[in-house]
């Protein structure tokens, strides 16, 4: 069977962020789980327009363009003000389609939480495009420092989790868009 691929999509654009290395322990978490083909998604890799122009600019296409290849997504976020960043808004709002009828899953992290605030609030902008989010979530509190032993198995845990149900349902899912198109 082919490997389901996923986008990691590393959701802060801000100088300085987290995201990245968030991002790569997560990342390293993929590799160890089978089935899985990894691309990283870096919104910061993107130029990406200050308003939103009448046509699609270059950066925009190709935003676009790695969505549509990927079949699962595993979305990276802080939680800033109790949201999401303003960057990561603008790119989910640059493909359509191309989320349609695939799985998203969160790995957030915070400053004295976890990062369930811009969770929530993601997997209402992810419904209305059709997407399935995943119910659980790998959250990181980056005041905690190093992780515990104890925290690092739970972290460990949540993204084996977090990996199986985004290869059950994307492996669902792309059986379904091979047997009949999705229509909206």
């Amino acid at each position: 069977m082919e490997a389901l691929r996923l986008a990691v999509i590393v959701g802060s654009t801000r100088e300085g962020r987290a995201g990245d290395s968030v991002a790569r322990w997560f990342c390293d978490r993929v590799e160890r789980h089978d089935g899985l083909a990894v691309t990283v998604v870096d919104l910061a890799d993107y130029d990406f327009p200050a308003g939103y122009p009448a046509e699609p600019t270059p950066a925009m296409r190709a935003f676009a363009e790695q969505v549509g290849r990927a079949e699962a997504f595993a979305v990276v976020t802080p939680e800033y003000n109790r949201s999401f960043p303003a960057s990561l808004k603008q790119a989910i709002d640059y493909a359509y389609d191309e989320w349609q009828a695939k799985p998203v899953g969160f790995v957030s992290y915070g400053c004295g939480s976890v990062g369930l605030h811009a969770v929530d609030q993601l997997r209402t902008v992810f419904t209305a495009l059709h997407a399935v989010t995943m119910r659980d979530v790998v959250g990181v509190d980056l005041l905690c420092g190093e992780p515990t032993p104890l925290a690092a198995d739970r972290l460990r845990r949540a993204a084996r989790v977090l990996l199986d149900q985004l290869c059950w349902w994307g492996l669902t899912l792309r059986d379904g868009r091979a047997a009949r198109p999705y229509v909206s």
